[in-house]
């Protein structure tokens, strides 16, 4: 959808700010004013606190150009993080393309589950499962400054933008970036302390029927769950015993209607115990933890659990 025509006297940073975000709200667009503040701050290349320090300067014709194309595309549906090229996580900014997911405030509730049980091992080793552009691995190695972590996705370009974000954020000595499908990445005799993952729970039914700004442009591959939406999750809970050590935890993210069937699952495995479902900030089930038993003879994962 194209931009109404609108007057080309007297711009102002202000007056850009305050039309563009009258606009976003009569395209109905969740957050118009946050959106025309991130978008216009990108267009001059200044922080969201700089456009009220310079609310009267004029808007010269260039960046109006700038910003329209930006105002054009984010009405098209393109979300913000893409448009800027990053999104903030755990209080830190990451890189992002439309080659990997973006970073939702959710997700911190399982960083900060995994942190909790991490803080009682010395030198925690970490394995994160799908890592998208890295935001859970890199906020975790920036919190456990003892850690080391393995972390993985079935997409090169995804591991490339999340090495890129964990050299940019100081931590890539610490983390080894692989590629492949979840456990095929780990090497003989590797085990860790703990094994975290957000990994695709959508059904496919329901792909089509998920917000434009999602469905349209984030990458298939890091939403799709198969035909129930239990696919992914189902071969990480049935084959993550074999890399934990005992005493060490799985960490799941989880969609909320999924909470009872993904405890079921893990519950079934003689060789789980303590198995939570942590709350996020808004109360709903967001994160699922359980410990592997402190025994060298723990039960292995049924046969009937891993997929066909």
């Amino acid at each position: 959808m194209a931009t109404p025509s609108v007057p080309t006297h007297s711009w102002t940073i202000g007056t850009l700010l305050t039309w563009t975000a009258q606009y976003f709200a009569e395209q109905g667009l969740p957050t118009p004013r946050l959106d025309a503040e991130v978008l216009l701050a990108h267009a001059l290349g200044v922080r969201r606190i700089d456009l009220y320090v310079r609310f009267h300067e004029p808007a010269e014709v260039s960046l109006r150009e700038r910003f329209r194309d930006l105002v054009r595309r984010r009405v098209a549906g393109c979300p913000v993080a893409y448009l800027v090229g990053k999104k903030e996580f755990f209080s830190l900014e990451f890189r992002v393309t439309p080659d990997v997911m973006i970073p939702r405030p959710e997700t911190e509730t399982l960083v900060l589950a995994a942190l909790e049980r991490a803080a009682a091992f010395a030198a925690p080793r970490i394995l994160d499962l799908g890592t998208g552009c890295g935001n859970i691995a890199i906020a975790l190695a920036k919190h456990l400054s003892t850690a080391t972590l393995v972390a993985s996705d079935k997409s090169p370009a995804a591991v490339h933008v999340a090495r890129d974000n964990a050299a940019r954020l100081g931590v890539l000595d610490r983390i080894a970036f692989r590629t492949g499908d979840l456990f095929e990445v780990v090497q003989a005799g590797e085990q860790f302390t703990l094994i975290v993952s957000n990994p695709p729970y959508i059904a496919r039914h329901e792909l089509a029927g998920l917000d434009p700004g999602v469905r349209d442009y984030e990458p298939h591959l890091a939403l799709d769950g198969g035909l129930d939406g239990y696919e992914v999750v189902r071969r990480i809970v049935a084959q993550a015993p074999n890399f934990l050590e005992p005493g060490g935890y799985l960490v799941l993210e989880i969609a909320a209607p999924q909470a009872d069937t993904v405890r079921h699952l893990v519950e079934r495995l003689a060789c789980f115990e303590r198995v939570e479902i942590i709350a996020d900030a808004a109360h709903g089930p967001r994160a699922l933890c359980a410990r592997a038993v402190a025994t060298s003879d723990a039960s292995r994962p049924d046969a009937a659990l891993a997929p066909a």
